[in-house]
């Protein structure tokens, strides 16, 4: 049983004058803590809607703020350490408290009261003194409470606060039940012969993973450092087929069925169209994209066709290169979905002279990080030197950013795969810049990634993918570090179009194809030589190595989720509506059939691990991502402008201006105007085509 605790006087979630207390932080701590801030934001609520005066900027608005960022940071601390430490305490805990959290939410979203609070100030006098800063926030207010409800008869606005809560157990059971599956299988080898093709450091990896149970030879998992040396290299076919087939039908029928995510997915589909049906739109997608760039899902659709269009040839001509070699040189004449990153890897190696783990032994973790903060130092003119902080692992570490000797912010990094850490890289926000009574609150952000660790006394070492997700996440983190807005609700990431707010992250991908960064961030673990010139060359005449073929797997994973949220209706009616999984597969496969070079085996599962979908936040957005590449790779085009002819695209002028005119502002103004703001003019596909090497000569 959990310890209880009488008072909340020393309740490290309430301390709110510094960084989180992770050193203090219990599961006990969670219901005290956040009860007492619900209870707080009610009260809040309640005095706020009953005065009689008008309501103004600084005596309605700025309490609201300031109660919701006390709740928010509080619960962020409790959804991070599920996150990086799902212990059965932790996941016990939060569980406990999510369905009272997002009833709330739902609550305040639904208030008609507070909602006409707003409307009032939209609609007084004081409107047009406002900053279009604030305006803007105001205006997002009155749309998110239109889609929070507000507006519903009251007989619809129990169903509705319902509907969720049960999507937030929904999804974090997903995530759970994923999680769960992926621990539960492993691959043990005895035979030390059915290593052979398996990088050293995966090996050394799996043979510690053994010791740790008591156990003789190799364990190899499911989790991506493990799983994926295996896919790529393993001559043992037979072993690649096992963990494709395992990796591939995780949470799924196929497996326990306390485990299986399809009849999770069938409600969360069923319940998202019923909430767009309740709003009065025709489905979810719909709901997704109001606040997103795109109007449409017929726009966002006629975008992903408009790529399939141009990408599907080449990634058809990907393929037949690829069997043809695995024919020739391996021996393989029917390639199977688990001999595709083995035969990539062989194809590469003879095309390019040149492996990935040739070139993993170049990325040591040290000179990674040296390296990139080089990079935002020489682009930005802000420094990154340690610090220290309370952390939920020994294995993370604390940095502040500094201009000119002055704070701008702090972020923590945890970098390496754990057993108790959901899977995949994430940033995520822990404070947001804002300005309160008592001056300026500076920026707080978490780095998660899930890369394999030290082994073997030696630092950790990077492939150049891993480096890729790196930069990648580093870039969310200065999107949200870097601004300079001090209104709460639109600085950092908060009120960014949801599909620009991968613009920044990708962007940074760009500079680690670049000589002069590369050169700088890299040393062999062993001799500490940097990365040969010769290898360089190697590495970006593959850059584009079967872009087609990745470019349509992206396309296919968009509009699946797409159609899934526009086209699909569930049946039943009430707690009884459902989406069955058969229509889901079926959609899936049409899917594929159109823009898909691959088709995976008719067992393959894949929506029961799709995680971005059905437990994060990009259900009905997941083509953002290809839709800010767009943004991003013509943002990137400026810096190759600016550079050429110098050695170098690390341009500090340019830099400025990115950070002006992209990542100071956050959510300010729309993601467009920043963006034409920056390159002078409306984006253009181009650019991103080009460093695919999708161009017809």
């Amino acid at each position: 049983m959990q310890e209880t605790l009488t008072s909340n006087t020393a309740n490290p979630l309430l301390d709110f004058s510094g960084l989180p207390r992770f050193n203090d932080i219990r599961p006990a701590h969670v219901a005290p803590a956040i009860q007492q801030l619900l209870g707080e934001y009610r009260s809040l609520i309640e005095t706020l809607t009953h005065a009689t005066d008008t309501p103004t900027w600084d005596d309605f608005v700025v309490p609201m703020n300031e109660a919701g960022e006390r709740l928010g940071r509080a619960w962020g601390v409790v959804g991070h350490l599920h996150s990086v430490m799902d212990v059965p305490e932790w996941r016990e805990t939060y569980n406990a408290l999510l369905p009272e959290v997002s009833r709330f939410y739902a609550e305040v979203g639904q208030n008609l009261a507070l909602f006409e609070k707003y409307k009032a100030l939209s609609e007084s006098p004081e409107y047009a003194t406002l900053s279009p800063t604030r305006q803007r926030i105001l205006d997002h207010e009155l749309r998110d409470f239109r889609l929070s409800g507000a507006e519903l008869p009251d007989a619809d606005k129990p169903r509705f606060q319902a509907i969720q809560e049960a999507m937030s157990q929904l999804g974090a059971k997903f995530s759970e039940s994923l999680l769960d599956a992926t621990n539960a299988h492993a691959e043990w080898v005895e035979d030390e012969a059915k290593l052979s093709g398996i990088p050293a450091d995966a090996i050394s990896a799996a043979r510690a993973a053994a010791e740790k149970e008591g156990k003789p030879g190799w364990k190899f998992t499911l989790h991506m450092p493990s799983y994926l040396p295996v896919l790529q290299y393993a001559d043992d076919r037979a072993m690649r087929e096992r963990m494709y087939r395992a990796y591939a039908t995780r949470a799924s029928e196929l497996g326990k069925p306390e485990w299986d995510n399809g009849p999770l997915i069938g409600r969360i589909l069923a319940l998202r169209d019923e909430e767009a049906r309740i709003l009065g739109y025709r489905n979810f997608a719909e709901v997704s994209l109001v606040p997103k760039m795109a109007d449409t899902p017929q726009q966002a659709l006629g975008f992903l066709h408009e790529l399939a269009a141009k990408a599907k040839p080449f990634a058809e001509r990907d393929l037949e290169e690829l069997r043809a070699f695995a024919s020739r040189e391996l021996d393989i004449a029917d390639l199977q979905p688990w001999d595709v990153g083995y035969a990539s890897e062989k194809l590469r190696q003879a095309r390019y002279d040149y492996s990935d783990r040739e070139v993993k032994q170049y990325f040591p973790e040290p000179r990674v990080l040296d390296g990139l903060f080089g990079v935002i130092r020489t682009l930005y003119g802000v420094d990154i030197l340690p610090d220290q902080a309370p952390l939920w692992d020994p294995d993370a570490h604390f940095f502040r950013i500094e201009k000119a000797g002055e704070l701008v912010g702090h972020f923590y990094l945890d970098l390496h795969a754990r057993e108790t850490k959901r899977g995949g890289a994430w940033m995520d926000s822990a404070r947001s810049r804002h300005l309160g009574r008592h001056g300026t609150t500076t920026p707080v952000a978490y780095l998660v990634c899930n890369f394999s660790g030290p082994v073997d006394g030696k630092p950790a070492t990077f492939t150049h993918d891993d480096v890729l997700t790196l930069f990648h996440e580093v870039g969310h983190g200065l999107h949200h570090l870097l601004t300079r807005v001090d209104e709460l609700a639109v600085s950092g990431i908060n009120g960014v179009e949801w599909d620009a707010v991968e613009l920044p992250s990708q962007f940074m991908e760009n500079f680690c194809w670049e000589w002069d960064v590369l050169s700088g961030m890299t040393g062999h673990v062993d001799t500490g030589e940097p990365l040969p010139r010769a290898l360089y060359e190697k590495m970006i005449a593959a850059k584009n190595f079967q872009s087609g073929m990745q470019t349509v797997r992206q396309l296919e994973f968009s509009m699946f989720d797409l159609r899934l949220h526009s086209e699909i209706q569930p049946s039943g009616e009430g707690d009884q509506a459902t989406v069955a999984i058969e229509r889901v597969m079926a959609l899936l496969t049409e899917v594929r059939n159109e823009v898909a070079v691959l088709i995976p085996p008719a067992w393959h599962r894949f929506p029961h691990s799709f995680s971005h979908i059905f437990a994060g936040g990009y259900a009905a957005g997941y083509y953002s991502y290809k839709w800010a590449e767009v943004l991003s790779a013509d943002a990137f085009e400026a810096f190759e402008e600016a550079g050429a002819g110098k050695g170098s695209l690390l341009d500090p002028e340019t830099g400025a201006r990115f950070w002006r005119e992209i990542l100071a502002v956050g959510g300010s103004r729309p993601a467009l105007e920043s963006f034409k703001a920056f390159r002078g003019r409306e984006p253009r596909v181009d650019a991103l085509l080009r460093h695919n090497g999708m161009v017809i000569a």
